[in-house]
């Protein structure tokens, strides 16, 4: 099988759009559809036919352009079964351990609720790619709006299990702001003082922060460092449940 191509691009204010093309199918995917337009004239642009969206959450930034660009392209429309009634056109409701196609290529639903009840991840496990949506981001992880802390830990635990070498796409370029904020809970982590020196460089520069890797995320942010002995101190909570301590780095990143 040939590799998936993957096109990233921006969208609305701070959205990544992405649109997986496989080249043995032809068959384009394109993950939650923040503006209709844009993801039209970017399939445009690269020659590709959108075959297939798949939703990560019912937020609007990620499932409102569904009706339009399912009427634009008859495209297969799946979305999280948790979401039932709260993402429109959808032909194909899943959840937690199912799998989806694209060409021969095999992608993984993981349920991953915090940010939203009924948010899911799609992985694609022989690619080592992953599509996050708002459940991590690069040094951060996303609001939780409608799950708890031991939701969202359970979550990002479940996603610390891929390989280091796994390549995430996650939904937003927020990551300056993040980096900004982690310095201020892990100040003397070295892997993430160079990864906000990256970040730095990158942004002057105008480009992209987005995708990470699962292991640069372990490494350096503090949301999946919940475990760490230094961190746990710093925060003065050396005995407390992973859960607790990842709980007080949320309420200090919504209050930072």
């Amino acid at each position: 099988m040939s590799a998936l191509e993957i096109r990233q691009f921006p969208c609305l204010s701070d959205n990544y759009g992405f649109l997986i093309h496989d080249p043995d199918s032809g068959e384009t995917v394109v993950i939650d559809t923040p503006d209709a337009k844009t993801i039209e004239a970017e399939a445009a642009a690269a020659g590709w036919t959108i075959t297939q969206i798949w939703n990560t959450h019912h937020h609007w930034d990620h499932a409102g352009g569904n009706s339009e660009l399912k009427a634009a392209t008859k495209a297969h429309v799946v979305a999280p079964k948790a979401d039932q009634n709260r993402i429109d056109s959808v032909d194909q409701w899943v959840q937690d351990g199912d799998t989806v196609m694209l060409g021969q290529h095999r992608a993984d639903v993981y349920f991953t609720p915090g940010h939203t009840l009924g948010h899911v991840c799609y992985h694609f496990p022989d690619q080592k790619i992953a599509f996050v949506g708002d459940t991590l981001f690069a040094l951060g992880c996303g609001r939780l709006f409608e799950g708890s802390p031991q939701q969202m830990w359970d979550s990002l635990s479940r996603l610390m299990d891929w390989p280091d070498e796994t390549t995430i796409y996650c939904a937003h370029e927020y990551t300056q702001s993040n980096a900004a904020f982690a310095l201020s809970v892990d100040p003397d982590n070295r892997d993430l003082q160079a990864y906000a020196a990256q970040v730095e460089a990158e942004r002057a520069r105008g480009e992209p922060t987005v995708p990470t890797t699962i292991g640069a995320e372990k490494a350096a942010n503090p949301f999946l460092r919940a475990a760490d002995p230094a961190l746990r101190a710093r925060l003065g909570l050396e005995t407390a449940a992973d859960a607790d301590v990842f709980a007080e780095i949320r309420r200090r990143k919504d209050n930072f």
